[in-house]
Parts: C-alpha cells; sequence; structure tokens
C-alpha cells in the first residue's frame, strides 16, 4: 500500500472521529445509537439478531446499544405475539423527537468525508 494512501485513510478515520466526538457531545448518542434509531425508523419492530445484521455490529454490541437506548427511553421493547421469546424493538415518541432534532442538525460534514461519500 502506497503511503500516501494509507495517510488520507488516516485523514478520514481523524475526521470520523472528531466527527463522532462532536455528534456525541451534540446528541449525547454515539454513531452506532444514532445509527439504531435511523433503523428503526425505517424498519419497524425489529428482532435484536436483525439490528445486529444490518447495523453490522456482533450481537454483544447490539445488545449494548440496544440496553443503552432503552434506559435512555428511546426504543422500546415489546414481546412477540406469537413467541414470547422474540423481542421486537421500536422507537418511542422520544426516541422520534432524538431523531428529528438530529434530521434537522446543522452539522457539517468535514470535506475529506463529503468528498468520500458523493
Amino acid at each position: 500500500m502506497e503511503t500516501n494512501n494509507l495517510c488520507k485513510i488516516r485523514n478520514i478515520y481523524r475526521a470520523i472521529a472528531q466527527m463522532e466526538l462532536q455528534f456525541q457531545k451534540k446528541f449525547g448518542l454515539n454513531i452506532n445509537e444514532a445509527m439504531l434509531l435511523c433503523l428503526l425508523d425505517t424498519k419497524k419492530n425489529m428482532l435484536s439478531g436483525e439490528i445486529a445484521d444490518e447495523l453490522d455490529l456482533s450481537r454483544s454490541n447490539t445488545s449494548k446499544v440496544i440496553v443503552a437506548m432503552e434506559k435512555a427511553g428511546y426504543i422500546r421493547r415489546q414481546t412477540g405475539k406469537d413467541d414470547s421469546r422474540n423481542q421486537c424493538f421500536h422507537l418511542t415518541k422520544e426516541g422520534e423527537k432524538l431523531l428529528a432534532g438530529i434530521h434537522e442538525c446543522d452539522v457539517c460534514l468535514p470535506e475529506i468525508i463529503s468528498k468520500a461519500i458523493t
């Protein structure tokens, strides 16, 4: 790998880390938690395994994210109607409000990230 490419990757990583820190200060969420809100906004009543697959997180990490978001009151679990072992998750009104605030946020993406995602 060329040193120049490695430096570019490092700069992107730093920009993402800085953006996540600013995001966390503003909303009190890390990126995985925010991704969970976005996911549950588009796909209702998901099982934890489905959430893990969609977010590309381990089952253990997904469980931690879910518990944190439940404790904060942004998501709620519901026992499956056909099988009580199934736990489905969905946004609460507070979660919807927070997500709306995130969507309205005027945080500017660093140029290096904007170029990478467009």
